[in-house]
């Protein structure tokens, strides 16, 4: 496996929903804390790390968000089954009769009615998350103890590689968190990079784009790299012109997307180096849905913001498809805008 997938693996595996990413910031710090000048947390959960640039004159802030998609608990009942509510958008159509942990811990399944106890109007409708309770095999007694109301819940998926495609849940965003890793792997081999760099493993994005303007306001970039996973959309269903991104076809970048016009020059550094280098690059074709990009325009001053996706099929599911050339390329991008400060 190619050394920039190393951390693909473990780091999509890790749960980690809104509010409650510590096992992944935890994971990070032990890959970080020996090669970055400092780091701290913020009140958030933010975890901020800080490497010194050969130029301090200009500051720049890389970003990526720690948390999945996935659930907590909203009750728990006398036969040992609970209830769960989505923390972020998580289609319920994708979760009939998952395989859940709580906790990261307590593996459970999705009850749902079976189709031959279904009556034709209920095969039509969509699902709703009233419908579901969750089965642990767990007795009365052992629920109560070991489950509580807003413990989380994330998909159970193991992470596995066939060919150039990757199958995992979480891409969005531990893919982003995995590049950041790369970068700071490449400075410690190779020395400092152009201008003093923060990368922000931030929060909570998913409800909202919590985290990102926290630490922005710590940081006080000139400039920001939105680092993420995006739809792709690319399935036989759907007319091509409707696809959001394609597989293969390289990282995206976005002009637009829901509330927010990106940094016309920072859009056209990273089309040109794309251009110059040879990598493969594509333009998000759908704006609908969002980014931190979107909470940095209307933070401080406004922070200019460029952003880099990993094209992902069936995001916000316990079966996400990435192609690893898309995240390599992604990483080629990455290395020449901060390490070699193109960016700015």
């Amino acid at each position: 496996m190619n050394e920039l997938l190393k951390y693909l693996p473990e780091i999509t595996e890790l749960p980690g929903i809104s509010g409650k990413e510590d096992k992944v910031r935890e994971y990070i710090i032990e890959k970080i804390k020996d090669k970055v000048d400092e780091y701290h947390i913020d009140v958030m959960g933010n975890l901020i790390a800080k490497v010194s640039g050969k130029d301090s004159s200009k500051k720049i802030m890389v970003l990526a968000h720690m948390d999945e998609v996935g659930f907590m608990v909203t009750k728990v009942n006398d036969d040992g089954t609970f209830h769960i509510s989505p923390v972020g958008g998580v289609d319920p159509r994708v979760v009939f009769s998952q395989r859940l942990l709580v906790n990261g811990e307590i593996p459970g399944v999705i009850q749902v009615k079976p189709i031959h106890l279904q009556k034709p109007e209920e095969r039509k409708a969509k699902p709703d998350y009233s419908q579901f309770k969750v089965y642990t095999g767990l007795s009365k007694e052992e629920a109560k103890k070991k489950i509580k109301v807003g413990d989380m819940v994330t998909f159970d998926t193991k992470f596995y590689i066939e060919g150039d495609r990757a199958v995992s849940k979480a891409f969005d965003d531990r893919a982003g968190c995995a590049l950041m890793l790369n970068l700071i792997d490449k400075i410690e081999k190779e020395g400092k990079p152009q201008y003093d760099t923060y990368f922000a493993f931030v929060v909570q994005e998913e409800v909202g784009l919590r985290g990102s303007g926290v630490a922005a306001y710590q940081i006080k970039p000139d400039v920001a790299l939105v680092l993420e996973g995006t739809t792709a959309g690319d399935f036989p269903l759907l007319d091509e012109d409707k696809w959001a991104t394609h597989l293969g076809n390289g990282p995206a970048t976005f002009f637009m997307h829901s509330g927010v016009v990106l940094s016309k020059e920072i859009f056209e550094k990273i089309v040109s180096l794309a251009k110059e280098n040879n990598i493969k690059l594509q333009f998000k074709m759908r704006t609908a849905g969002g980014t931190d990009a979107r909470r940095l325009a209307t933070t401080l001053d406004g922070i200019p913001s460029g952003i880099l996706a990993v094209p992902s099929r069936y995001i916000h599911s316990p079966n996400t498809i990435i192609d690893v050339n898309d995240y390599i390329n992604a990483y080629k991008l990455v290395e020449l805008l901060i390490f070699e400060g193109r960016i700015i």
